[in-house]
Formats: C-alpha cells, sequence, structure tokens
C-alpha cells in the first residue's frame, strides 16, 4: 500500500496523531507512507523511522491559500497514492485529495465532505483523548494497536545542541535540574509567575537542585520576571531552544512542571515525569497520555472546570493549585521513577 496522511495545523495535534501513524506502518510493514503537514509543525514529524516522506505546505488564508492547495494536485497525482488518512477535518483538503485521484479517501463525516470520501467514519459521540480520536480513524479501517504512546524523535546532533546550551547556561554534563514551563497559549491557562516563583525557589531548597525556566521568544520577559521573585536563581532558557533542542532539555530534566502546552506534551513524548497543571482546560481530552511517567493537578473549585473560557480574567481554578500542591506531585514522580 502506498498512503498518504493529512495532518491538522497544530503542533499538539501533530504530536497526537504519532500512534496512529505508527499503527498504520505497523500493520502494512512493506507500505510507503507519506506525510502531508504544514511547514511549522515539520519538527514533530522529521526523524520518525515511520514515515517515508514529509511534504510541507505553508497555510495560506483565502484565495491565495487555496489555489496553494491545488497546486499540490500534479504533485500527488505523481505518487499514484492508493489511500489517504485525512486526519485533518479541512474539507480543501479532502477536495484536492479527490482531484488528485486517490481511491481511497478515508476521514471524519462532515456535511460538507462527506461527499468527497470513500470511507466515512463517524466522529465519537463523545469526545475522547486526541490520541484516540486519530487511532479511531485508523481502527474504523481495521488497522489497531496497543501503543497510544506519542513520540517525537530527536536525532545525535538534537541532544549535542542542547547540552551545549545547558553547559553555557551553567548545568554540567550529568548534572540534574528541574524544568519550569510558565508559558501557555491563552492567559487562563496560565499559573501565575508568583507561583512558579515560590516552586522554583522551594524545589532548588528541597533538593539543591538547579531550576531552568524554558519557553518561546515570546516567554522571555516572563522568564525574567518569574527569576526576580526567585531566591534562588534560575536558569531562563526561553528562546534559547530550537523545538527539538528544547525536546532533549525536557528529556535530562529531573522533572518537569509546566502549564497545559506544547511543551508539556513535548515532555511527556521524552518520557520525563511530567506534572501538567490543568485549569479551564480537560485532561482528559489533551491532558498527557500513554504510559509515561506523569500526573496532573487538576482542583475543584465553585465553577465549572473545564469551562474553556479563554477570556477569564477570575483565574480562580489555577489559582486554586498550590505550590504545595506541585510539590508533592513532583514528590510522587520521583519516588515512583526511582521503583522502576
Amino acid at each position: 500500500m502506498k498512503a498518504l496522511i493529512i495532518e491538522p495545523n497544530w503542533l499538539g495535534d501533530t504530536l497526537f496523531t504519532t500512534p496512529a501513524i505508527k499503527a498504520i506502518k505497523e500493520n502494512n510493514k512493506d507500505s510507503s507512507l507519506s506525510v502531508l503537514v504544514h511547514s511549522r509543525c515539520l519538527s514533530m514529524l522529521k526523524s520518525n523511522p515511520n514515515i517515508d516522506e514529509i511534504i510541507t505546505l505553508d497555510k495560506m488564508r483565502g484565495i491565495k491559500g487555496f489555489f496553494k492547495k491545488i497546486g499540490l494536485i500534479p504533485q500527488l497525482k505523481s505518487k499514484k497514492f492508493d489511500a489517504v488518512f485525512l486526519f485533518s477535518r479541512s474539507m480543501s483538503h479532502a477536495l484536492i485529495c479527490a482531484l488528485s485521484g486517490i481511491p481511497q479517501r478515508i476521514g471524519y463525516k462532515t456535511v460538507k465532505r462527506a461527499f468527497l470520501l470513500t470511507k466515512k467514519i463517524n466522529p465519537p459521540k463523545k469526545e475522547p483523548h486526541r490520541v484516540e480520536y486519530y487511532m479511531n480513524l485508523v481502527r474504523q479501517s481495521g488497522i489497531d494497536s496497543n501503543n497510544k504512546d506519542y513520540e517525537l524523535f530527536l536525532s545525535k546532533q538534537d541532544v549535542q545542541e542542547a547540552e551545549q546550551i545547558l553547559k553555557e547556561a551553567g548545568i554540567g554534563e550529568g548534572e540534574p535540574y528541574f524544568v519550569i514551563n510558565p508559558g501557555g497559549n491563552w492567559a487562563p491557562k496560565r499559573w501565575s509567575k508568583n507561583e512558579f516563583g515560590k516552586l522554583a525557589d522551594e524545589l532548588y531548597k528541597k533538593y539543591n537542585t538547579k531550576v531552568v525556566i524554558t519557553g518561546a521568544g515570546k516567554d522571555i520577559k516572563l522568564g525574567e520576571d518569574i527569576k526576580k521573585l526567585c531566591n534562588s536563581k534560575p536558569i531562563i532558557l526561553c528562546g534559547k531552544t530550537a523545538l527539538k533542542e528544547l525536546a532533549a532539555v525536557l528529556k535530562g530534566a529531573k522533572a518537569v512542571i509546566s502549564n497545559d502546552s506544547g511543551p508539556m506534551h513535548i515532555a511527556v513524548s521524552q518520557k520525563a515525569p511530567t506534572v501538567a497543571l490543568f485549569g479551564p482546560t480537560d485532561p482528559a481530552i489533551t491532558g498527557p497520555y500513554g504510559s509515561g511517567n506523569y500526573t496532573v493537578v487538576q482542583k475543584e473549585i465553585d465553577c465549572v472546570v473545564p469551562c474553556y473560557v479563554k477570556n477569564c480574567k477570575a483565574y480562580k481554578c489555577m489559582e486554586a493549585i498550590t505550590v504545595a500542591d506541585a510539590v508533592e506531585a513532583v514528590e510522587k514522580l520521583l519516588e515512583k521513577g526511582s521503583l522502576k
């Protein structure tokens, strides 16, 4: 079988598709598996041994974006794919696959694109974890797997570059460190910088171990603000790591404490002990998943959680999480890890 997978356009969801990708490859060991992915998500799949070819596409809006996708048709036609798994729910993606003559077009049924699919899968009645959402699509096609671990593969160079970044920041080879990841794509999902600062000091005091703050370039000020609140003076790596270098840094951590975010899932993909702090979102749908050493901290409060209210100003659900809660979660993960 020569198959194509069309990925969703988000980093987290691209990572969540990797168990399904592995299942397709394991059930068709002699198959050729290509993936069409947004260029910003490329690093999530690069070096994945279950993928034979990656085709990238820059997302563009409006008429330019439509013609950019249409321009893929000759390329897809030339590859003579037998089947396509549409992990993306986009109608335009289904259209270009139909116009490319791919005979088997497998995807979740929606009103607008149902006529473009040859195998229409009804979406689950109750929303499952996103890993299971993508796995369900391939299961309904006769492919199954017990694997539920999402994976991000690192090269030797990725690891070496991360080690060099840590060395330059003052972390010696083999020296233990904690990671706190205080960013998040919307404010109500973020634990306060004051609490992260207290946590950094508590971890340093309790374990005599340095603390590293990770994040993107946009999180540099946040990292600096947290450092100013600390006596332990954590190390700021915000904006200093590419995605796979970040993965290598997280992989080497004694434990990672993170808001609900992409880096949290990257830490889980690397089997790093991970404490995931949840407030307005649902860990049953987008929480850590698989066989890693992780835990979720989410508190019951006097309003509905999860709520997904992006413009909430109260932050009560995140404020309910205490430093003691986070430290206790770290302790339990380290104890669990020491028993393995």
